[in-house]
């Protein structure tokens, strides 16, 4: 087994401005370049640049839509339905260079943990962007028929001639495509027949314009279907967004991986299957553990509820009682009376502070985040605020997403076969 590294280029609010990488280097050995969703390599990036406020308030509004969707997501049966709908999907965080077909065909294929299947838009495709994949010409290309076994995973299946057919919705779009397979390639590994949806109709701009590869739990997803290659192992270092060249990692397969790192044990919920589900049994501001209702942290798998690692939320959300205890404590250790507001975020402010740490208390290992993982700080400096927020309310559930921010410059290893999470510090760039 050889090592796969991923390159990853983080460029983030303003602060990418003025940055200019080589957008066209070519992938080499196994390594492939990962770009997020505003870096001036990606054609996804806003054409017209937002100011800080606009760019915060913009991404709060996605977060806080992912949630939402994250408390719909209690499944009804344990099958996992191809490329799970949800509400943010226009921007994803990351994308991706894959190639598909025979010859090959590059696509910008947006990349998450919190999902499954890929999809694909497809030549003819109603509704998709201009660049979709064409399929007529790859010769390794199929289309997989309701005797598939595949078939029985997706949403909703209908039979439309030879070929296997699901509709559904997917945030505010809907879309109709053809179960299919053909050869993936990223960077020079090749995986042949993989199943994914070809696009053949969508409505609504919720689709991620060159389709979705997903690095979730579930039959479809890419762990799964590469279990020979990658041992269904990767891990991933995010970059501060204070970092000059914005470079990280995404790493698949076991081999390569920190020998020096705490784990703690993945958690499965039959109620939302594709998702990596930890157990967070505490949160320390400082040097004192704050008191939370037990509930609000509690792993229940009858309902859904307890805490996940996620790549694609930027912001982390605890559910209300947990934020509060948190935010309250945060507050009284800043010193600082004069506290404003930002949209979602409650805990700003206009001078200078001294931040606490925070440390997330896993069954079996601690997270102890500095400033640089706790803070947002305007381009000007004038406006400083705690980069966390409360989550939706739902009557059904509660989780509690550990985000992207909270996670940059650590090594974050997911480790499935055998069950566990990683985390160990790591300057990324």
């Amino acid at each position: 087994m050889k090592t796969h590294l991923f390159s990853l280029v983080f460029l983030f609010f303003s602060l990418a401005q003025g940055l200019n990488p080589i957008c066209d280097t070519q992938d080499h050995g196994s390594n492939l370049k990962v770009f997020h969703i505003y870096s001036p390599c990606s054609p996804f990036k806003p054409s017209k640049p937002l100011s800080w406020e606009e760019d915060v308030l913009q991404m709060l509004a996605k977060d806080q839509a992912r949630l939402q969707y994250f408390s719909s997501m209690v499944a009804k049966r344990s099958v996992v339905p191809i490329a799970s709908g949800r509400q943010i999907v226009q921007s994803p965080t990351y994308i991706v260079k894959a190639k598909i077909g025979t010859p090959p065909q590059t696509m910008l294929m947006a990349v998450d943990t919190s999902n499954d299947a890929a999809w694909i838009p497809c030549t003819g495709c109603l509704g998709c962007s201009s660049s979709v994949f064409d399929n007529a010409i790859s010769t390794t290309f199929k289309t997989l028929g309701c005797q598939a076994a595949q078939c029985k995973q997706v949403s909703s299946p209908t039979c439309g001639g030879s070929a296997c057919i699901f509709n559904m919705t997917y945030g505010g779009s809907t879309i109709a495509a053809n179960l299919s397979q053909d050869t993936i390639t990223l960077a020079t590994d090749p995986v042949p027949s993989y199943t994914f949806g070809c696009l053949q109709k969508t409505t609504g701009n919720s689709v991620p314009q060159q389709g979705l590869l997903g690095l979730g739990r579930g039959p479809l997803s890419l762990l799964s279907q590469t279990q020979h290659l990658y041992k269904s192992t990767f891990s991933y270092c995010l970059p501060s967004f204070r970092s000059l060249s914005f470079s990280g990692s995404l790493r698949l397969g076991p081999v390569g991986q920190p020998l020096r790192i705490k784990y703690t044990p993945l958690l499965k919920n039959p109620r939302r299957p594709s998702l990596y589900f930890v157990n967070l049994i505490g949160i320390r501001v400082g040097r004192r553990i704050v008191d939370i209702p037990p509930n609000a942290l509690a792993f229940n798998p009858t309902t859904g509820s307890g805490t996940i690692i996620d790549s694609g939320t930027v912001f982390t959300r605890l559910v209300e009682p947990a934020y509060v205890a948190v935010r309250n404590e945060f507050r009284r250790r800043v010193k600082v009376a004069n506290v404003t507001s930002l949209g979602g975020f409650d805990t700003c402010y206009t001078v200078p502070i001294m931040a606490p740490t925070i440390t997330f208390m896993f069954a079996g290992m601690n997270v102890t985040l500095p400033q640089d993982n706790l803070l947002i700080h305007s381009t000007a400096g004038s406006i400083t605020c705690l980069a966390m927020a409360s989550a939706p309310v739902n009557v059904n559930s509660v989780l509690n997403v550990i985000a992207n921010m909270q996670q940059q410059n650590h090594r974050v290893l997911f480790d499935v076969p055998n069950s566990r999470l990683g985390v160990a510090r790591e300057h990324c760039t």
